[in-house]
């Protein structure tokens, strides 16, 4: 995600969600922070990068999930129960157990 001058966080990421999904989002609350020094990210472009991840809870306001072709590969709405049958990243599904889980506080690691 990245940040222009004048945004906020939140700003950022309802921003980012509408640019790559066509979904207009409200912040809600916080997943967590993820920074795994393990998981260094290598792009098509030659740009690698360390995990940094801030990643919220949203409420939908309007739009349908669809993919953008410069970012995102897939957007679709899922149900909790099909979760553990995405073949996504284990950092990804790490994050999404995280926020279904309804943790007190958000995770910080």
């Amino acid at each position: 995600m990245r940040w222009t001058s004048g945004e906020s966080v939140t700003d950022a990421a309802v921003r980012e969600v509408a640019e790559e999904t066509g979904v207009k989002v409200e912040i809600t609350g916080l997943v967590g922070i993820y920074t795994d020094p393990g998981h260094v990210m290598a792009y098509d472009d030659g740009e690698v990068r360390q995990e940094f991840s801030v990643c919220f809870h949203a409420r939908a306001i309007h739009g349908e999930p669809r993919q953008d072709d410069s970012e995102t590969k897939a957007a679709t709405w899922v149900e909790p129960a099909e979760v553990s049958g995405l073949n996504i990243h284990e950092s990804m599904r790490v994050r999404v157990e995280d926020a279904l889980a309804s943790r007190a506080e958000p995770r910080i690691i």
